[in-house]
C-alpha cells in the first residue's frame, strides 16, 4: 500500500494535468467559418445568397470576346516560361476560397466549404465540400490541395514562394480536412493559402511542372478551353456540369456561355478590330481618346455603349522604371535628376489633354497612402526613425514629385544638372555628359511592340535628356522577347505598371523584396533592396489592426516613392469600357471597380 500510495497520486496528476490541456485545448479550438476577413468580420452572414455586387437573376448566354496585343506559346500560367494564354487560371482554376471585391481583403468558402483559425492565426485549417469536382468529373481531394500547395510554394513562378516557406507544417485532418501551421507570424497566411490555385495532381504525374505545354490544366472552374491557336486566339466554354455553378458565391456570377480572346500585333490593330465589330469589349486607357476617338457608326447607332466604372482603389505604379541594378542607376540623384527632367505636365498635356492626374505615390488615392511634401508623423514616424540612416531624402522630412513650370522645364533641369554633377557627372567638350572614366551617360528604353502611347511618352522624355548631355533610345521588342529581356532583368528602363489593392500583404515581396535583386521571375524589375521596406511589409503582416496596419502601409509608401525607383505618369479614377449593348453588368459597382472580379465575372449578354 506504501508503495501505491506513493505513485498512484502522482501519476492520477499527471493524467488530470493532461487532461485539462485537451479540454482547454479543445475549448480553444475555433469553430469553422465559412469566411474570413484580414481585419473585422466579413460582412455577408452564413446563409447568404449572393454577392451584393451581382445580378442574381442574370441570364445565362452569349459571348465576349476580348482583344490582347503579343501572342501566347503556354497553357501553365504558374512557370516562368514562355507567355501563357489570358484567362487560362481565372476561368479554369479555382480556390479553397474566394474573394468577394466589394470588400477591402474577405474571403468566402469555394472549393472549401468553411476555414478555422485561431486568434493568432497560427494555422489555418480548410474543409473541402463534398461535392467539389474537376472538370473531368474526379473529385478534389486533401491530397490534391497539398500537392498543389507544395508544388506551386517550391517551383515555377516564384510568386507563391515566399508564402510556403512560413508554412511550418501540413496535416490531414480528416477525409476532406487539412492543416497549415505557420512558422512566421502573419496573420494573412489563411487567406493567401485560401486563394491559391488548386490542381489536379494526377494529371502532373510523370510530366516536368515547370515545361512550358499547351495541355490545358484540369481545374475545377466554370469554364474549360474549348478551342485555341497558339499565338491567335483561345476560347472558352462554361462547363454544363461545373460542379459549382449553384453555390451562393457563385449565384449570378459567370453567366457568359464563351469567353474568347483574340491576339493582335498592336493596341491599335485591337481598336479597329473593335470597331469593325470583331471584339465586344475594349478598354480605353486614354482620356484624350475616350472624348475624341468614339465617333463611330456603331456609337452613333447605340449598339456600341461607352460605359466609366468608378472605383475606390489605390492609384498603384505605372511609369518608367530604372534598373538600379545597372550601375548607371545606382545613385538615387542620378535618379532624382531623371525624375526633375521627366516634363510630367508638358507630356500629360500632349498624351492626354491634360485630363489625368499623377499618380503621387504607390498608394495615393486611398486611405494608405503617404501625404505628399508632408514630414513622416506619429506612428508612421516611429516605424521609420530605426532606418533613418539608410532612407533617402525625403523619407522622414516630406517629398513630393516636381512640377514643371512651363514647356521648357529650365528650372528643373538646371536641379538635374547640379544633381548629376553632384553624382561625378559632367558635360564634356563635345556636349556630352560623362563620368569620371570618360564613359557617356547612355541607356535603352525596352517596350513591347504596340506600345504607342509609351513610345510617345519616352520620345519626349528623350528629347528633354539631350540639354543634360544625355542619350537615350527605345528599342521595340515583341511580347516573347519582352518578357525574357524583363524576367532576368535585362534592361536599362522599360514600362512598368503595379496594381495595388486596399489590402496589401505577402505580395508586396515579391514586388519589392531583396531576393528579386538576383532571383529571376520576380516583379521586383527595380532590383531594390531596401531593410526598412522589408521591415515595414513585415509590420504590415503582422498588424493586429487596421490602425496600425495602415501605419505600415504609409511608411513603406513612403520608402518605395523615395527610392525614386520609378518615373511615374498618371492614373484614372474611373475605367472606361466601350462595349456592344447586348453585354451588360450589375448597377452596383464594387469597391474594386473595373478590376479582378468584375468583367467578365459578373457580365451577361442579353439582347
Amino acid at each position: 500500500m506504501s508503495k501505491m500510495s506513493r505513485h498512484f497520486p502522482a501519476n492520477l496528476g499527471a493524467l488530470l494535468v493532461a487532461l485539462a490541456l485537451a479540454l482547454t485545448a479543445t475549448n480553444l479550438r475555433a469553430e469553422p467559418k465559412h469566411a474570413i476577413a484580414m481585419y473585422g468580420e466579413p460582412a455577408l452572414p452564413p446563409d447568404f445568397v449572393s454577392l451584393p455586387q451581382v445580378n442574381p437573376d442574370a441570364p445565362k448566354g452569349g459571348r465576349i470576346v476580348f482583344g490582347e496585343a503579343g501572342s501566347f506559346d503556354t497553357l501553365n500560367p504558374f512557370i516562368t516560361g514562355g507567355q501563357p494564354a489570358a484567362g487560362i487560371s481565372a476561368y479554369t482554376v479555382e480556390t479553397l476560397m474566394g474573394r468577394s471585391y466589394d470588400e477591402p481583403f474577405t474571403l468566402y468558402g469555394l472549393l472549401a466549404e468553411s476555414i478555422s483559425t485561431d486568434e493568432a492565426r497560427t494555422y489555418a485549417e480548410f474543409t473541402l465540400r463534398e461535392g467539389a469536382r474537376f472538370s473531368d468529373g474526379s473529385p478534389v481531394t486533401v491530397e490534391d490541395v497539398i500537392w498543389s500547395m507544395e508544388t506551386l510554394g517550391t517551383v515555377g513562378n516564384p510568386r507563391y514562394h515566399a508564402a510556403w516557406k512560413k508554412v511550418g507544417s501540413v496535416e490531414k485532418t480528416g477525409e476532406r480536412s487539412v492543416k497549415f501551421t505557420f512558422n512566421t507570424e502573419d496573420r494573412e497566411l489563411p487567406l493567401i493559402l485560401g486563394l491559391r490555385p488548386i490542381l489536379k495532381q494526377a494529371q502532373w504525374q510523370g510530366k516536368d511542372f515547370e515545361a512550358t505545354s499547351l495541355e490545358a490544366p484540369i481545374g475545377s472552374g466554370p469554364y474549360v478551353v474549348d478551342q485555341m491557336e497558339p499565338g491567335v486566339f483561345i476560347s472558352y466554354r462554361r462547363n454544363p456540369d461545373w460542379w459549382g455553378k449553384d453555390l451562393a458565391l457563385n449565384r449570378g456570377q459567370w453567366n457568359l456561355d464563351e469567353i474568347r480572346t483574340d491576339y493582335f500585333a498592336n493596341p491599335q490593330a485591337i481598336f479597329e478590330a473593335f470597331k469593325a465589330g470583331a471584339i465586344t469589349s475594349y478598354r480605353e486607357g486614354n482620356a484624350a481618346k475616350w472624348l475624341s476617338n468614339y465617333d463611330f457608326p456603331a456609337i452613333a447607332s447605340g449598339d456600341v455603349i461607352k460605359s466609366e466604372i468608378a472605383h475606390g482603389r489605390p492609384s498603384g505604379i505605372e511609369g518608367l522604371v530604372f534598373n538600379t541594378r545597372r550601375p548607371l542607376f545606382a545613385d538615387w540623384r542620378v535618379r532624382e535628376a531623371l525624375i526633375l527632367a521627366f516634363n510630367f505636365e508638358f507630356i500629360n498635356q500632349t498624351i492626354t489633354g491634360g485630363t489625368q492626374p499623377r499618380i503621387a505615390s504607390y498608394f495615393g488615392n486611398s486611405f494608405l497612402a503617404m501625404e505628399p511634401g508632408q514630414p513622416a508623423e506619429g506612428r508612421v514616424k516611429e516605424l521609420l526613425e530605426p532606418f533613418a540612416a539608410d532612407l533617402l531624402p525625403g523619407a522622414l522630412e516630406g517629398y513630393a514629385l516636381p512640377v514643371a513650370e512651363d514647356q521648357t522645364n529650365r528650372k528643373n533641369i538646371r536641379k538635374a544638372a547640379a544633381l548629376l554633377e553632384e553624382a561625378g557627372w559632367t558635360v564634356a567638350e563635345d556636349g556630352v555628359l560623362r563620368d569620371a572614366a570618360g564613359a557617356p551617360f547612355a541607356f535603352d528604353i525596352i517596350l513591347t511592340t504596340g506600345q504607342d502611347e509609351m513610345a510617345s511618352i519616352a520620345a519626349i522624355f528623350i528629347e528633354a535628356l539631350k540639354p543634360l548631355g544625355i542619350s537615350a533610345t527605345v528599342t521595340m521588342l515583341d511580347s516573347a522577347q519582352m518578357k525574357e529581356r524583363t524576367t532576368n532583368y535585362d534592361f536599362d528602363m522599360t514600362h512598368y505598371i503595379r496594381s495595388l489593392s486596399l489590402s496589401p500583404g505577402n505580395e508586396q515581396t515579391l514586388y519589392w523584396g531583396s531576393a528579386g535583386v538576383t532571383e529571376p521571375g520576380t516583379r521586383n524589375w527595380m532590383g531594390m533592396a531596401s531593410p526598412a521596406a522589408e521591415a515595414m511589409i513585415a509590420g504590415m503582416l503582422k498588424a493586429p489592426d487596421t490602425t496600425e496596419f495602415a501605419a505600415a502601409t504609409q511608411a513603406l509608401d513612403r520608402v518605395l516613392t523615395t527610392g525614386r525607383y520609378v518615373i511615374p505618369i498618371w492614373y484614372s479614377d474611373v475605367s472606361r469600357i466601350a462595349h456592344r449593348k447586348e453585354l451588360r453588368f450589375p448597377e452596383r459597382i464594387p469597391l474594386y471597380g473595373d478590376w479582378i472580379g468584375f468583367q467578365p465575372d459578373t457580365w451577361w449578354y442579353q439582347d
